[in-house]
């Protein structure tokens, strides 16, 4: 057995922290500091630390599962795959090749979402593919592509907040669901900084900022609008970067003048005073950036809110400067290279369109195959999951649990339980697992290698440790044989740094441009920035190649643009999709708690976690509580137009009179996705997870 550290990362959220990782006996690994890795210096939260108890057997799967007789019973790999593969293949032919459907993960590594989405195209060849990142940051990335050209995350390094002169943190708790990246913003305070949290809750993290904004849930639009306009009525516009750099600050800014203080404060509930101070705080250092994460995003204008943002961003010059900038906290360990490169319904490799000539003909070329065999962008998220058992009859998922995760949630479980087919490839049995008609056990963090890309837009390298327990293979093994039997035999291989090097070729001269990026390099330099093209040839006498340094900084000389300049995008203040009435008074938001993690799948079946995080609960506001005549612990229903859940109440001052909060780890009466409301963006598909109407109700002991 191996014995030496070694060193990788985390598998859960997208700071993607170093940890070394040693073998113990009884097949797991002990996580010890990694200090040289920057983004956490060594510090892990909980969450990471208790990471190898997954490796366990005794909590995960180990063997492949069939359905017999309405129930899950073991099988070989084999059987498993042969039913799994004529299934597919009498999809099909019965109903054509758009009724099979894939849904992937923004957990699954490069390769992995890579191989995903090949399979879907080449093997398969359904326009049905997209992912469960499309929940987590896809407003931001259609905002930031219309105004910049790119959408990256982060467009600088983590390493950059605390050289600032002022950050604006818009939903994010990061507190709790990023705690080792909290140091960066203690230490922008301590180097004079300010910190301006805006979210409808006190939480941890708003206890850190030297100014709280509370608006009230899905108003962050009008925020964004009410600021800039002050910007502009105070003359602190940057008239100079703003003729200079950028396109459409006229209409953009005859949108920003409908929005005066007054009404903003009527709209958002926040104080004309705040305002003006935030607008003073923002405005006066020479540097400042705007951070946003699911709150302003998971609304059905996020991309909008979004927009609005980045519009005061340019208008105040600070974007495309050292230490300035906005950027979007990306959630999922890979869901910034998950979208990259090709489990998007509208994406191919390299960050390429689907519907871009240009694009099908390269990617095809990598791939062997005619650009027109290649099918067309498919639909969202939400809507490729409304359409199952009705124009979709079977389903592959890969590192997602929708029964939990997804809006609607009851919905959705109804429409899986109509398949025809359902595979699900995981570690755990996790709650979609259960319903599955194929189970496939398959590789962990720990015990695969392969690339991931970090909020920074940071490629990283983690590596395998320790081997899988006998029957379990990794998702790339899974891929090879399905297409073997689907009738593909080569194009599919099993080495991740195999599928890496076609990913490289793939994505050369896109906008996610990998071409440049090697396994060595990553090993060597700590992860590479992307994009990161191949280097030219040197001027040495071998004529060796002089290797590109990869980009931390975007935008410093130009943006990404035909011209180089960014775009305002005018947008103006509009309402949620359902607000509340007479039947549905109070609004509900949605969020995570520091001990559990996305469905909660994995982290519920580690013991330290769950005692830390146990269940759900109702979070309201002294006055609403004593409304309903309910004490702190007593059971509370939560009713929206979509179902009902129930929870203990968690009485507290930290959320405002009109709104209450429930995080979204746990299945059964407590299951917060439920209630929420499947409202897409028009632009980004996002549902809006962040805000809908909920009456209420006592429940008797």
């Amino acid at each position: 057995m191996q014995t030496s550290a070694t060193p990788t990362h985390c598998p859960y959220c997208a700071l993607q922290c170093g940890m070394n990782l040693t073998p113990v006996p009884g097949g797991t690994v002990e996580v010890s500091e990694r200090t040289d890795f920057p983004v956490n210096r060594g510090a892990l939260c909980g969450k990471g630390r208790t990471a190898p108890a997954l490796l366990s057997s005794r909590v995960r799967l180990t063997t492949p599962l069939v359905r017999s007789g309405g129930t899950l019973v073991p099988a070989g790999w084999d059987e498993a795959l042969d039913r799994i593969a004529e299934g597919l293949r009498r999809t099909r032919t019965e109903h054509g090749p758009d009724a099979v459907g894939v849904f992937g993960g923004g957990g699954l590594t490069n390769e992995k979402a890579y191989a995903l989405g090949k399979f879907a195209r080449v093997v398969l060849g359904t326009s049905q593919i997209d992912y469960n990142g499309r929940f987590c940051m896809s407003s931001a990335a259609a905002a930031g592509t219309k105004a910049f050209g790119l959408d990256r995350g982060l467009p600088f390094p983590l390493e950059d907040i605390p050289r600032t002169g002022c950050v604006i943190l818009v939903g994010s708790n990061l507190a709790e669901t990023m705690p080792p990246s909290l140091r960066f913003f203690t230490e922008l305070k301590e180097n004079g900084g300010t910190l301006i949290v805006v979210d409808p809750r006190r939480t941890r993290t708003a206890e850190q900022a030297d100014l709280h904004l509370a608006p009230r849930p899905g108003t962050d639009l009008a925020l964004a609008l009410g600021l800039l306009h002050l910007v502009v009525a105070e003359g602190r516009v940057d008239e100079e970067y703003v003729q200079e750099r950028t396109d459409g600050w006229e209409e953009a800014r005859a949108a920003v003048m409908a929005h005066w203080p007054e009404q903003v404060e009527r709209i958002t509930g926040v104080s004309v005073p705040e305002l003006r101070e935030a607008v003073r705080l923002f405005c006066e250092p020479e540097d400042a950036m705007v951070l946003t994460a699911r709150g302003p995003e998971q609304q059905s204008k996020g991309t909008d809110t979004v927009g609005a943002w980045i519009n005061l961003c340019l208008a105040t010059g600070r974007a495309g400067r050292p230490r300035s900038g906005y950027g979007c906290l990306t959630g999922q360990g890979n869901g910034q290279g998950g979208r990259e490169h090709g489990q998007k319904a509208d994406q191919l490799p390299g960050y390429r369109k689907l519907d871009d000539p240009a694009a099908r003909r390269h990617v095809a070329e990598v791939w062997g195959v005619d650009p027109d065999s290649l099918p067309g962008p498919g639909r969202s998220a939400y809507e490729l999951l409304d359409a199952l058992g009705t124009d979709i009859r079977s389903l592959l998922l890969m590192g997602s649990n929708p029964v939990v995760s997804a809006p609607r949630a009851a919905h959705i479980e109804e429409r899986i339980r109509s398949l025809d087919l359902l595979v699900v490839c995981d570690v755990v049995l996790s709650e979609t697992a259960a319903l599955a008609d194929v189970v496939l056990p398959v590789t962990q963090w720990a015990e695969e290698t392969g690339t991931t890309t970090s909020l920074e837009g940071r490629v990283l390298l983690r590596r395998r440790a320790i081997t899988a327990p006998e029957g379990v293979r990794s998702d790339l093994e899974v891929l090879h044989e399905l297409a073997d039997r689907l009738g593909v035999e080569k194009g599919f291989p099993t080495d991740p740094e195999e599928v890496f090097e076609e990913l490289r070729r793939a994505s050369a001269g896109g906008p996610a441009d990998y071409s440049g990026i090697t396994y060595r390099r990553l090993a060597e330099e700590n992860g590479v920035f992307w994009p990161c093209p191949q280097g030219e040839p040197g001027a040495s006498a071998d004529g060796s190649v002089d290797a590109h340094p990869g980009t931390p900084r975007l935008f410093l000389d130009r943006f990404a643009t035909a011209d180089g300049r960014a775009r305002f995008v005018p947008v103006s203040h509009r309402a949620i999709a359902e607000e509340p009435d007479e039947e549905y008074p109070v609004l509900l938001t949605t969020g995570r708690v520091v001990a559990q993690y996305q469905s909660g799948a994995q982290t519920r079946r580690v013991a330290e976690l769950n005692a830390a995080a146990p269940g759900p609960f109702v979070e309201l506001h002294p006055r609403l509580a004593a409304r309903l005549g309910a004490a702190e612990g007593d059971p509370v229903a939560v009713v929206s137009r979509r179902g009902r859940a129930v929870a203990p109440a968690r009485i507290t001052t930290a959320i405002r009179p009109d709104t209450v909060f429930m995080p979204f780890h746990w299945p059964g009466e407590g299951r917060a996705n439920t209630l929420t409301n499947p409202a897409l963006d028009p632009t980004s598909r996002m549902p809006e997870f962040k805000a809908c109407a909920v009456r209420l109700e006592a429940v008797r002991k």
